[in-house]
């Protein structure tokens, strides 16, 4: 059975992040047709990157996960002055660009060496995210035996000299929609490098118990938010735009749940309500019973979050300045898209007050699911891939 490596800066069942879930569900779904080992650091917590997993190697879900430390915590008032510093100006040295790879971190030289020793022991090494600093310095190491899987957007660090080489030397490029591959493309000039579209297969609950969740948290009329609660995220122009809503209409008691770890002060607000980490049970059944799904990142290269609210037959609302959410609206016309505060309010009103159009949303989301994100349309495409890569080496 021929072996492979994923790569990604965290891994387990406690880590709450897009990327990350992501390479987990992608390699449970191949540990049957490949020996498949994730390689990692023992990280949970992205801000610091402290070590927090103890052992070295642990078995989750059937697939083997090697851990290894990270070297040098990050320092957060430092790393900020550093990315003010770079991203002030176009053209960075390479040293510049070094420090700053080494200071987003996960900083683990240990992780990089094992790959350098180890290469032969592994037919295809899979590299998810662009960003970090494993993807940076371990995945030239291996080039030839390489899949990146960038999760990319344009944001202000893939202009970084860099990352030119980077999606320009792996064996084979993985796209998570066609929105990412056209920026690539434009920004890289690979098209050359084999390249496939898939997203990922989504799995939600066939029931969920939406009214038992309701009555536990006394909700009735809400619109969720999934995901880490970040300014990064978008999440604090959506309280600044749910607050004014909610100032301009007060007679309306729509609701704002929010799952997921804060890492942003959160309002004290009787509307705004988090409820933290929380189970995949209260979390589909939170979703469930959502009027809608509401996602205000500008930055997403796919949004799992959102494929399973649509597969919950819960339409979606999102930042139309980011075209991967943009996308999923308009070749679904199962979700709303909004560019201001106004066009925010327009969206919460439609659903609230256009019933008929309202349930056309929430079929068309199931739809969109159905035809495009189904388990073995994405394993076949990502195991040609990976074939070709074996193959070719």
């Amino acid at each position: 059975m021929k072996k492979i490596a994923f790569v990604n800066q965290r891994y387990g069942l406690e880590v709450n992040g897009g990327s990350e879930y992501y390479t987990r569900v992608i390699a449970e779904h191949l540990k049957d047709d490949y020996d498949v080992e994730v390689l990692t650091t023992k990280a949970v917590d992205y801000i610091t990157w402290k070590d927090e997993y103890k052992e070295d190697e642990e078995i989750i879900n059937g697939v083997k996960v090697h851990r290894f430390s990270v070297a040098k915590m990050r320092d957060i008032n430092q790393f900020g002055l550093l990315n003010q510093k770079l991203l002030s100006k176009r053209n960075h040295t390479d040293g510049e660009e070094q420090s700053w790879f080494e200071a987003q971190g996960p900083f683990s030289p240990q992780l990089v060496e094992y790959i350098r020793e180890h290469c032969d022991d592994y037919d295809a090494f899979v590299f998810v995210t662009y960003l970090y600093y494993l993807t940076v310095m371990a995945l030239p190491v291996v080039a030839d035996k390489a899949i990146l899987i960038p999760t990319a957007h344009d944001e202000p660090y893939i202009y970084f000299n860099r990352y030119k080489m980077i999606f320009t030397i792996p064996k084979a490029i993985i796209y998570l929609t066609d929105e990412e591959k056209v920026f690539v493309h434009q920004q890289f000039h690979n098209e050359n490098i084999m390249h496939e579209v898939m997203g990922v297969g989504i799995d939600v609950p066939e029931s969920v118990d939406l009214l038992e969740f309701k009555r536990r948290h006394q909700l009735k009329n809400y619109i969720v938010y999934v995901g880490r609660i970040d300014e990064a995220k978008g999440c604090a122009w959506l309280f600044q735009y749910f607050k004014e809503y909610k100032k301009r209409q007060p007679e309306n008691r729509l609701q704002l749940i929010l799952m997921g770890k804060p890492v942003l002060k959160i309002p004290q607000d009787k509307d705004i309500i988090s409820l933290g980490f929380v189970s995949e049970e209260d979390k589909f059944s939170g979703i469930a019973g959502a009027k809608a799904l509401i996602l205000p990142s500008e930055f997403e290269s796919l949004s799992i979050s959102v494929l399973e609210a649509m597969a919950l037959q819960t339409p979606v609302i999102v930042n139309g300045c980011c075209e991967v959410l943009k996308g999923h609206c308009k070749k679904s016309n199962g979700g709303l898209y909004y560019t201001n505060y106004f066009e925010f309010e327009g969206c919460l009103n439609y659903i609230e007050m256009h019933t008929a159009e309202y349930a056309l949303l929430c079929k068309n989301a199931k739809k969109y699911i159905d035809e495009y994100f189904r388990w073995e349309i994405i394993i076949d495409k990502l195991k040609k891939i990976i074939d070709f890569v074996i193959d070719s080496n």
